[in-house]
């Protein structure tokens, strides 16, 4: 018997995540030079990080030996967001965030609700803790509420819905999720992630923090990692009423924040010009990509985030014949999908590499 025998069962049995290819595997894999390679994979931010953050950033480097101090990020998160400071909970990324909800909430013998093709996250958040999970049939690539509502058992206590879906790029109407916040019984908890919350349109926006005051059992949970390009430093965060918040700071680790990161996202907030900038390029690079996937006759999905997804034929060697050009994007067989890649909005110069490197692999 080996030692990882005496492993939990439901631990042994979880498939790890498999994060988007870095740069300098595929340049040792494919002998291939660092700075000729296009990486479209991860839904990072083109632009890289902040001018302010990156000075934030630089200026904390100084305090480095101190432990962090989250006060000032969670103040301004607070007042951004018009909730309370105790509603705030840092996470080192969002997807800390998830597991210190699935850690409060979850255990053998409880269960949570999730949507086909959504966020690989909430499988594992799940799993990790025992809990069954239950998967629901997607509705055009995305969730279907009516679905996930029936799907609530007695024993469920958790609903992960993400608006935008990753990898799907699917939105739902507010309209929807509101009802359906409505229907929910008050003991099963409602995750709403918001990762690429900045990206959806100004006229198609709702402030769902202001829903807390209403749903007690509501969590918004929001990303530094993908419009504010700090994806490295991980940082994160969850809005939520002020007994569940207190409960997820129970089993978060202590300075589970850096103080790099910290500085720079506190920074980041602040930076309207760069988020505006950022939202710029990938509206006009989601044009400039459909518009190749529509001459090229090939489906796609209507994305509201910073990527879109596209159906291949073969996703997996469709996938191959692009890494050998140097242009890396994400098949996600894993979500269900082995038609199909997601490709990061890039520069326009990232884009177009990858519109012409596409044409030559199909």
């Amino acid at each position: 018997m080996s030692l990882a025998d005496q492993a939990l069962s439901y631990v042994r049995a979880i498939s790890p995540y498999q994060p988007g290819k870095p740069i300098t595997e595929l340049a040792r894999e494919m002998g291939i030079p660092v700075d000729s390679i296009v990486k479209l994979a991860s839904n990072e931010n083109p632009l890289g990080m902040s001018p302010k953050a990156r000075a934030a950033v630089e200026k904390a480097i100084s305090g480095i030996e101190r432990y962090p101090d989250q006060f000032d990020l969670i103040a301004r998160v607070a007042e951004r967001a018009g909730v309370a400071e105790n509603q705030v909970v840092l996470g080192n990324g969002s997807n800390d965030v998830l597991d210190l909800i699935a850690r409060v909430f979850l255990a053998p013998g409880r269960s949570a609700v999730f949507a086909q093709h959504a966020f690989a996250v909430y499988p594992l958040a799940t799993l990790s803790t025992g809990a069954e999970l239950i998967a629901t049939p997607a509705k055009n690539y995305g969730h279907d509420l009516a679905a996930m509502r029936a799907a609530i058992r007695p024993d469920t206590r958790i609903v992960w819905i993400a608006n935008p879906n990753n990898p799907t790029g699917n939105f739902l109407p507010y309209v929807e999720v509101r009802a359906f916040l409505e229907s929910v019984p008050k003991e099963v908890v409602v995750v709403l992630d918001e990762a690429y919350n900045e990206y959806i349109p100004a006229a198609e926006h709702v402030d769902t923090a202001a829903w807390l005051r209403e749903f007690p059992n509501l969590v918004v949970c929001r990303t530094f990692s993908k419009i504010y390009g700090l994806a490295g430093l991980r940082v994160g965060y969850a809005l939520a009423s002020a007994e569940v918040a207190d409960l997820m700071n129970r089993v978060r680790q202590p300075f589970n924040v850096n103080n790099l990161a910290l500085a720079g996202a506190l920074a980041a907030l602040d930076d309207g010009e760069f988020l505006q900038a950022s939202y710029e390029l990938n509206r006009a690079g989601m044009a400039q990509i459909v518009a190749a996937l529509e001459r090229l006759k090939l489906e796609y999905i209507p994305s509201y985030g910073n990527f879109v997804t596209f159906r291949a034929g073969d996703g997996a060697a469709v996938n191959q014949k692009l890494l050998k050009q140097g242009v890396i994007v994400r098949p996600i067989g894993g979500y269900g999908l082995p038609e199909w890649l997601r490709v990061t909005i890039g520069t326009e110069r990232e884009n177009a590499r990858f519109i012409e490197a596409l044409e030559k692999a199909l």
